[in-house]
């Protein structure tokens, strides 16, 4: 079973990710806020991290993984956003601004999130 931990400001997504993760036999535990979000990472140790862009601050979850990379964490991230329907902007994966492994547009789709965890933990989801 994998550890994976979602950091998003919206209860909602929190919850839907959760129902759709925990379908799949993943153990699944969630944070608000980046603050909270840091401190899981520590305690939970999580195989992957799902993180929303726009929380409390509009760049709080690139500020986040940027903090992760730099404390040399390496588990994989996943990136929820919107931001290309706010803005306009799309950063790509290998960006050095937003080092993620993988994006995903909200509103999430329960199939692909499903597929694009199964690919970022290395083993195919049914």
């Amino acid at each position: 079973m994998s550890k994976i931990l979602i950091v998003d400001d919206d209860p909602d997504v929190v919850d839907a990710c959760r129902l759709f993760l925990e379908k799949k036999g993943h153990s699944v535990s969630g944070s608000h806020n980046r603050a909270d979000g840091m401190k899981a990472v520590k305690s939970v140790k999580p195989d992957l991290i799902i993180l929303d862009v726009m929380m409390e601050q509009p760049d709080d979850g690139i500020a986040m993984a940027q903090d992760l990379r730099r404390e040399g964490v390496k588990t994989p991230i996943l990136m929820l956003t919107s931001i290309a329907k706010v803005t306009g902007m799309s950063f790509g994966a290998d960006s050095d601004l937003v080092p993620v492994d993988e994006f995903l547009e909200k509103p999430v789709d329960p199939a692909t999130l499903v597929a694009k965890v199964g690919k970022l933990l290395g083993k195919k989801e049914g």
